[in-house]
């Protein structure tokens, strides 16, 4: 026989979904919900000075906000690593020749104070990179409190004199630094405008009369196409804009036969390739034309005789 409940109960193994009226919160919702009533029934109890410590990490938070707004934050890590023991105290400087210590040391601002966690390596060795003398730098740290600089510094081709300035100048041409004393006053001297671009080619050419060269007191630049050499007894000799190693060998010539360059001249043009033109200094030039005037009244009395 079927029988039904009273009141219409529905039989716990029909088929089909139990309906209920009331909602459910998600998971993660319940637990907050379980912490406030805690929070508000007393059943959670918080350790004693949680709101000084919460506090205090409010201030924090709000000063390394300010230190960060203020830029103050790589001035408070400085002081701050430095007074714990990692003041660099030790610098070690390899591979500089041209370049003082002294000025490392002030360009990277080290006083003895300046930490050694909080320094920029990338930024020193930029620093480093635009002192004159510097072609490379390389900047390391070895904790705790030494800091090791190593350079290559540029290598001093010639002197540039451009008006009344003298350049120290690198082969290519680049300038390195004002000249300041003379401890480089062996390299060659290069004058006029353009003559520290063409400095190293030419100087490439006169090596082939190494004799001359070492004669040689200054290169000058003629209007940016030609040579003048300036020899250490005062002669001057003017070189063709094209085929210098010709006009070099006419003049080699003219030394081994007449001992050109010992004469008592002033200039030895060598610009026209069928033609050599010398020219006498003013001593020479008087007392040659004395001598042609005498010869002249010789002549004319040997005549008249």
């Amino acid at each position: 026989m079927n029988s039904k409940r009273a009141g219409g109960a529905r039989n716990p193994y029909e088929d089909g979904p139990v309906s209920d009226d009331r909602r459910v919160l998600p998971r993660p919702l319940r637990r907050v919900v379980r912490f406030c009533v805690s929070l508000a029934t007393g059943r959670i109890d918080i350790p004693r000075h949680t709101g000084t410590a919460a506090t205090f990490g409010l201030f924090a938070i709000v000063g390394l906000y300010g230190m960060s707004i203020g830029g103050h934050t790589q001035t408070v890590a400085q002081a701050t690593t430095a007074a714990v023991g990692f003041a660099i105290e030790d610098v070690r400087v390899s591979g500089n020749s041209q370049t003082s210590e002294i000025d490392i040391l002030q360009l990277l601002g080290l006083d003895g104070t300046t930490s050694l966690v909080a320094l920029d390596i990338e930024t020193a060795r930029r620093q480093l990179s635009e002192l004159p003398w510097v072609a490379y730098a390389e900047v390391r740290k070895v904790y705790p409190r030494t800091i090791e600089v190593m350079l290559r510094e540029r290598e001093a081709f010639g002197i540039w004199q451009h008006g009344s300035d003298l350049s120290l100048i690198e082969k290519s041409g680049a300038i390195i630094a004002p000249l300041r004393d003379n401890k480089f006053a062996s390299l060659p001297l290069f004058v006029g405008r353009d003559a520290e671009k063409a400095a190293s080619g030419f100087e490439d050419e006169m090596a082939e009369w190494p004799e001359l060269k070492q004669r040689v007191r200054a290169f000058v630049r003629v209007a940016s196409r030609r040579w003048d050499l300036h020899l250490d007894n005062g002669i001057v000799i003017k070189l063709p804009e094209d085929n210098v190693g010709d006009a070099l060998k006419r003049l080699a010539k003219f030394e081994t036969n007449q001992q050109m360059l010992e004469r008592d001249i002033a200039a030895v043009d060598l610009r026209l390739q069928d033609r050599t033109t010398v020219q006498l200094t003013a001593d020479a030039a008087e007392r040659r034309q004395t001598a042609v005037a005498a010869r002249a009244k010789a002549l004319k009395k040997a005549g008249e005789t």
